[in-house]
């Protein structure tokens, strides 16, 4: 018995290192490239003459804008373009603003005083930038009072009106009728 054996797993495969995702120095295929860049003056010239330039300055001919008409192609160290392309990447994810949706939640029954107590949360929500939600959620047999809850939804919406708008109607999807609210634009 040949336990001790270990399990052949086959030939090992090399590392496969990420392509990369602009064409650099040899894998541009034009004839004809658009130079731009610092230190060079720009223009179109034959791949040959822009390589000549790249290698001169010891740095890498990266292209920028394949689909152009010459490709536009700049004279640059690749490793800090692919950096500086991620910088500002991330300054771009970091200025968007997340868009962030409260709900709320009704029974199709809900009194005044819990209506009153809900809405002071939704004017709370809309006064900070946040989306809100409203949703009546029927159980069993409740769905018999779809008109109930809609007028809860509408006087919902009406009470709202100086701090928001609404964005989406009362519609029922399933046991939920939904209705979305968002707030009004900040008075400059």
């Amino acid at each position: 018995m040949a336990l001790n054996k270990p399990f052949n797993r086959g030939p090992r495969l090399p590392f496969k290192k990420k392509e990369a995702e602009h064409n650099i120095n040899q894998f541009i295929r034009a004839t004809e490239v658009r130079l731009v860049g610092d230190n060079i003056e720009q223009g179109i010239y034959s791949l040959r003459d822009a390589l000549a330039l790249a290698e001169e300055q010891e740095l890498d001919l990266v292209e920028i804008s394949p689909n152009a008409v010459p490709p536009v192609c700049k004279i640059t160290d690749y490793n800090k373009f692919i950096y500086e392309q991620k910088k500002k990447l991330k300054e771009i994810k970091s200025n968007a603003k997340q868009t962030v949706i409260k709900e709320i939640r009704f029974g199709p029954n809900t009194d005044d005083h819990d209506f009153e107590f809900k809405l002071k949360h939704a004017i709370k929500f809309l006064e900070s930038g946040e989306k809100v939600r409203a949703y009546v959620h029927f159980k069993g047999r409740a769905i018999v009072y779809k008109e109930q809850g809609e007028i809860l939804l509408l006087r919902f919406a009406q009470a709202l009106e100086e701090v928001g708008k609404v964005e989406q109607l009362p519609k029922l999807e399933g046991k939920r009728m939904f209705l979305t609210v968002t707030p009004k634009a900040a008075k400059k």
